[in-house]
């Protein structure tokens, strides 16, 4: 059972300073999580300089960012940021890109966002010949590449693609190591998401691609309290596109009903479910619904050292 954990707090709004958040991958090796991850949020800090900095701090635990926008970031200078994460890590590191959504694309950045899957194809291309070869020689319609990177001591860096629909978890299984979801529960996983990744991986001849099912979780047995929390803390992707599909494939009104809580037997049931419906890992984010947030944390940890 791979149990991960959030690096930085909620993964809306991560303002901490990134000693702390060093420090939180410290105290997650320390309890034994199989992986601390971190997102890389448009106005905080930096996941890449961050994770560069775990690595320093610790010596086992696999870290990885889910995910850097893709749009704002050339893959040739992706590619040298991961493969020197990569070799300060010793090889535990984990790339995630993803596409993000337009609001943040076209409002935030001025960036075209058209063609989604088809700019996502070819970076993916770029950034896999880097990442494997140290050198790339690609002409496409988004990008036009000749490039080599030497970073000594890396080794090959594994990319997995934050995918909600079956084209970019198609992409995901062929070009990449697997996917990671955000809110998708057991039904999207089963009907969706491994059926598309898994399409993708064996028409590219690879092995069983990975598949990350980050979640919000909180130990509250107060209904309305939770609810509550979810709503403000992220009711924001009720109003994203891809997580309006989402909900509704999951026969779902919004985020609330999406996020994992109450009492320990029911959060270790559902984390359960998302394993049963082919989850490989659970990236599991503990949210605050007013009691703070060590109790879920406790749980996740001793699901781990039960495992």
């Amino acid at each position: 059972m791979r149990i991960s954990i959030l690096m930085g707090g909620e993964p809306v709004g991560m303002f901490k300073a990134p000693e702390e958040v060093v420090a939180e991958a410290v105290s997650a090796e320390e309890d034994g999580f199989s992986s601390a991850w971190c997102i890389h949020f448009s106005r905080g800090i930096d996941s890449m300089t961050m994770l560069a900095a775990a690595a320093q701090r610790t010596s086992r635990i696999e870290l990885g960012v889910g995910v850097v926008p893709t749009y704002p970031r050339h893959p040739v200078a992706l590619a040298q940021s991961a493969a020197t994460v990569q070799s300060l890590s010793g090889g535990r590191f984990v790339l995630g890109v993803g596409v993000s959504h337009r609001p943040v694309i076209e409002g935030m950045h001025g960036l075209d966002y058209s063609s989604q899957v088809g700019h996502l194809r070819e970076y993916l291309t770029v950034l896999d010949g880097l990442l494997r070869e140290g050198s790339t020689s690609f002409a496409g319609d988004h990008y036009r590449v000749e490039a080599a990177i030497t970073v000594p001591g890396t080794s090959r860096v594994p990319v997995i693609v934050g995918a909600l629909g079956p084209a970019m978890c198609r992409l995901g299984g062929e070009l990449a190591d697997g996917v990671t979801t955000w809110l998708a529960g057991p039904k999207s996983l089963e009907e969706v998401v491994l059926p598309a990744v898994s399409e993708g991986a064996e028409a590219a001849g690879k092995p069983s691609p990975r598949v990350v099912a980050g979640i919000p979780v909180a130990v509250d047995g107060d209904r309305d309290r939770a609810e509550a929390a979810a709503n403000r803390t992220f009711g924001m992707y009720g109003n994203l596109v891809n997580y309006q599909r989402l909900f509704v494939r999951e026969g779902v009104d919004g985020p609330a009903d999406s996020v994992i809580t109450g009492n320990a037997r029911t959060v270790r049931s559902r984390i359960q479910a998302l394993f049963d419906a082919g989850a490989t890992d659970v990236w599991a984010v503990p949210f605050d619904t007013g009691t703070g947030t060590g109790t879920t944390r406790d749980l996740l940890a001793d699901l781990v050292n039960q495992a």
